[in-house]
């Protein structure tokens, strides 16, 4: 098979999840497969490598996290498509590996190696969690396959919600971590001679790996055993800081090959206090090597140690037994029986038999066709309707829900589309707004909704997007430019449809104060992008301050019912049933003195539209509720938010000379 691994850290790193990769790679590459690593850093490659640019964990300089690059993936799996891909970790490459993967409909297969939801407590952002794993289960859900490394893990992620968890443990080179390399030149460096109790303490120095617990247990044990040494094997944050608070420990930094079996062997007894880890290679590794052993009892631990026969375990968070047992388990450093128990345990866990298990899983998923998201085959119109009716998108602002309101496009089948105003924000451009690619995308799928669906598209020009005054009325094929439009029903009604500014006096008579003014929202909106940050983090919902203001401000209020009325009035003098517009992003649907009055709202908060339905009814939806629809009829697969970057493979230029073109008109 032609396999990809993408993963943020890979040897030379020094970690537990570097390791169990370079292991698993070597096996399927022993198997005759084709195993190509792509992996986050910031050195060249080496050869079966591919090195994408990373950024180092602020405080935290071991740790890489993989830069996003969807573009540069998907390119690259076009051309070489590989049969199956394992996502090893959830960093901004991992995220974006897995989306490259969906579009072209690559099996793909995820590992859940790190618990960094849970060490967010270590570092006092427990705030995060909720966040953190809706994030873990929403990518790992989006793979065929999610692999655990232990069973309580496993129980733990479908608990959570995770879909398809599978087990893939861990092994251990018994020739590698052997009582053989023990070195008694080592040991007397360290100042523990024969009969002297060596502690070895091996991991990241950081706060998840609790090595505070295992320093209190060491010096519990000095106290009865005054020759007792202690090694601190790893490098991490804390390192600096506790070789200044811990003289009397011996901190060897990060060790590899021989001087780490070395350092095993040599060692009496190995603590191990983290209550983060996935799995735990480092207690293989020191049973292997002979050790006495002392851990919580999950992970590997569970799984391993039989208490008083092989080694000692206690409840996970039971500190006062941590200690404890440790002060026990050195009386028992001198009897060689229990020792070789413990080797003997582990003796029969190599990694072939585990490579074994993940070549198993990768072939069970390569062999499935996973749905192609997007445009390579997908379902696109889940919902039919006659008119579908949306207005001020505002193209060319931050604010621009553009990708739901592209999904919404491409997934609601209608004869007629009426985009009401203010769809490109010429005001916006005009102060130096952006123009996005997204942007681009939205003005493809209205083209393309015209030419694939023959679907007649009304465009009304609104306040933001005054420019094309110039050019009213226009009409290109199918798309006809216009300043109102009256719209026969299904129901036989008449209704008139304009955008609605030439009823709000600011925006009529003084039109620098209404410039002011959408300055002053924008400046709204920004704060609330940052304040609903902020409630993501502490794993709240979205809340819209602007829509608070509007509901609470009595001036506000008053002001919408006088837009209302003059709507409304202008309906009657055209002989019209109905007033369908947009403008003041307040969606509504109401009946004001026997005039139906509808207003489609916004995509930069409210994110609602008009269906008409062929018995002519009309209802204001929102995208929420289009997606709930959507699902229903299994158009998706992908949860509430159905957009896929589904065009992103497609050639994106000229969306800048767009832009500046946009830019150059309002401007001109």
């Amino acid at each position: 098979m032609r396999i990809e691994i993408v993963t943020d850290t890979f040897s030379p790193d020094i970690n537990g999840v570097s390791m169990t990769l370079g292991r698993l790679v070597d096996g399927l590459r022993e198997r005759n497969h084709l195993v190509h690593v792509i992996r986050a850093g910031d050195s060249g490659s080496g050869q079966g490598e591919t090195v994408f640019p990373s950024v180092n964990l602020p405080g935290y300089n071991e740790v890489k996290v993989g830069l996003p690059n969807r573009l540069k993936l998907h390119a690259r799996w076009k051309r070489k498509r590989p049969d199956v891909i394992y996502v090893a970790t959830e960093s901004p490459l991992g995220h974006s590996a897995v989306k490259a993967a969906n579009s072209l409909g690559i099996p793909t297969i995820s590992g859940f190696h790190t618990n960094f939801h849970q060490y967010m407590e270590d570092y006092r952002l427990s705030g995060l969690q909720p966040a953190a794993m809706k994030y873990l289960r929403k990518l790992h859900n989006r793979t065929q396959c999610t692999l655990a490394p232990s069973a309580d893990v496993r129980e733990m992620l479908m608990g959570e919600g995770f879909k398809n968890v599978e087990l893939l443990g861990r092994g251990v080179d018994t020739d590698r971590f052997s009582p053989a390399h023990r070195d008694k030149a080592l040991r007397a460096k360290f100042g523990a001679e024969e009969g002297d109790p060596l502690v070895l303490m091996v991991g990241r120095v950081a706060a998840e790996k609790n090595l505070s617990l295992g320093i209190d247990a060491f010096e519990l044990i000095r106290r009865k055993h005054p020759r007792a040494q202690c090694v601190v094997v790893g490098d991490g944050p804390l390192r600096s800081r506790l070789e200044l608070s811990h003289p009397d420990l011996h901190f060897v930094g990060a060790q590899r090959g021989s001087d780490l079996s070395r350092l095993y062997a040599s060692a009496d007894l190995l603590l191990f206090p983290s209550e983060t880890e996935t799995f735990g290679n480092v207690l293989l590794e020191g049973m292997a090597s002979g050790l006495v052993s002392v851990a919580y009892d999950y992970a590997a631990a569970a799984n391993f140690i039989d208490l008083g026969l092989n080694g000692f375990k206690v409840p996970k968070g039971d500190e006062e037994g941590f200690l404890q047992m440790s002060v026990r388990a050195v009386n028992l450093i001198g009897i060689s029986s229990f020792r070789e128990a413990a080797r003997e345990t582990v003796m029969p866990h190599s990694w072939s038999e585990v490579v074994d298990t993940l070549e198993s899983h990768l072939q069970r998923v390569a062999q499935t066709k996973p749905r192609v998201r997007g445009k390579h085959g997908a379902k696109k119109a889940g919902l039919e309707v006659e008119t579908l009716i949306i207005s001020d998108v505002h193209l060319g602002t931050p604010d621009s829900k553009v990708r739901e309101v592209i999904d919404v496009i491409k997934h609601v089948k209608c004869r007629k589309l009426i985009l009401n105003g203010d769809i490109v924000d010429g005001w916006a451009l005009k102060r130096g707004s952006a123009w996005q690619k997204t942007h681009t995308r939205f003005v493809r799928a209205v083209l393309k909704k015209m030419e694939k669906e023959a679907c007649d598209v009304i465009y009304l020009r609104g306040n933001h997007d005054d420019i094309l005054d110039r050019f009213l009325p226009m009409k290109l094929d199918r798309l006809s430019i216009v300043k109102e439009h009256i719209h026969s029903g299904m129901d036989g009604n008449r209704y008139l449809v304009v955008h609605g500014d030439g009823f709000d006096t600011v925006s009529t008579n003084h039109k620098w104060l209404a410039v002011v003014g959408s300055v002053g929202y924008d400046w709204l909106l920004r704060f609330n992008r940052g304040y609903n940050r902020y409630r993501a983090w502490m794993g709240k919902e979205y809340y819209s301050v602007s829509k608070a203001i509007k509901a609470r401000v009595k001036g506000a209020v008053s002001f919408v019912d006088r837009y209302e009325e003059q709507l409304q009035k202008l309906a009657e003098h055209r002989k019209c049933q109905g007033i369908i517009c947009g403008h003041i992003h307040t969606p509504a649907d109401k009946s004001i003195n026997g005039v139906r009055y509808l207003n489609s709202g916004d995509w930069v908060e409210s994110l609602t539209a008009i269906f008409e339905h062929a018995d002519g009814r009309f209802e204001v939806v929102g995208y929420d509720e289009i997606c709930r629809r959507l699902q229903a009829q299994k158009v998706t697969e992908s949860g509430p938010v159905l957009f896929e970057d589904t065009d992103l493979e497609e050639d994106d230029g000229g969306d800048q000379d767009l832009g500046a073109l946009l830019y150059s008109m309002s401007a001109s």
